[in-house]
């Protein structure tokens, strides 16, 4: 399988030869809502991934990457070990959170991971069964060494250097009001507008009226030739730019990670701040 995607009939076929992961995630955030709606309904066997828990704890950014060490750990306890593929899903309509742990389990070496097309939805309008209540009993699995792919994370100060180089394709998943600058930032302390050199291309517009990912001819069309070498993506808080680099790997380009993205940029310490108008 090549394609990052899976459809709701191909996964109730193989729900026995796989991981399934509920990444669903609220804004503010409230684990305690994700937590509730798994325990609701839930795709079954699927274990809830809990993306401001399987975070680094030493950062005072949203949810950024994990450490090795920590990412272990999670793993271990959700009982992923690499020998089986991973689906992850969410409840969202435009695939909101899913990617970003499609993109975190890619990163640290998981090969075999795949994204739910249409999530909880297509799930559901499939006629699939859910389950319900507390968690099915699963074996956890021993820690082991994984590796982060760092040449796909960019860091701050990184990305202070290739802002003010110039040269690098830079997209940004976030809205076209808060790209202009135009809306202010859901996030207190925040300058609205977007970092030099880069473009807008909002991570809803990926996800077509049925609620399913668009396929590759139409990504190709809306990525243009912003897919040519490697961009680098860019979002709120590197939650939806991972949506980017899933339409860019379903048409065979990798994407690079601005992990603290606008909660990092838009503090005005790392560089110029640009609007329209």
């Amino acid at each position: 399988m090549t394609d990052p995607f899976v459809t709701a009939d191909w996964l109730a076929s193989n729900l026995d030869t796989v991981v399934v992961l509920d990444a669903t995630y609220y804004l503010p955030s409230d684990p305690a809502r994700s937590r509730a709606d798994w325990e609701a309904a839930r795709i079954p066997g699927a274990r809830l991934f809990e993306i401001d828990t399987v975070a680094d704890p030493e950062s005072d950014l949203p949810h950024m990457l994990p450490t090795k060490a920590g990412f272990a750990v999670a793993m271990a306890a959700l009982g992923i070990d690499g020998t089986k593929p991973v689906v992850v899903y969410d409840r969202s309509t435009n695939h909101f959170s899913a990617p970003r742990v499609w993109y975190t389990l890619r990163l640290f070496g998981l090969e075999k991971v795949f994204v739910l097309d249409g999530g909880m939805t297509s799930w559901t309008g499939g006629g699939h069964a859910t389950e319900q209540g507390a968690a099915r009993p699963y074996e956890t699995v021993p820690q082991r060494t994984w590796k982060l792919r760092r040449s796909q994370v960019i860091s701050g100060p990184d990305m202070a250097v290739r802002v003010a180089t110039g040269g690098e394709v830079i997209i940004d998943a976030r809205s076209q009001d808060r790209f202009d600058g135009t809306a202010p930032e859901p996030r207190p302390g925040l300058k609205s507008g977007h970092m030099p050199g880069a473009t807008c291309l909002p991570f809803g517009t990926l996800t077509g009226p049925d609620g399913l990912f668009l396929g590759r001819a139409e990504l190709k069309a809306l990525f243009g030739n912003r897919a040519a070498c490697d961009p680098i993506l860019s979002c709120g808080s590197g939650m939806t730019a991972c949506v980017l680099a899933l339409g860019l790997a379903r048409i065979g380009v990798t994407g690079r990670l601005f992990d603290g993205s606008w909660a990092e940029w838009g503090q005005g310490t790392l560089g110029p701040i640009e609007t329209v108008g």
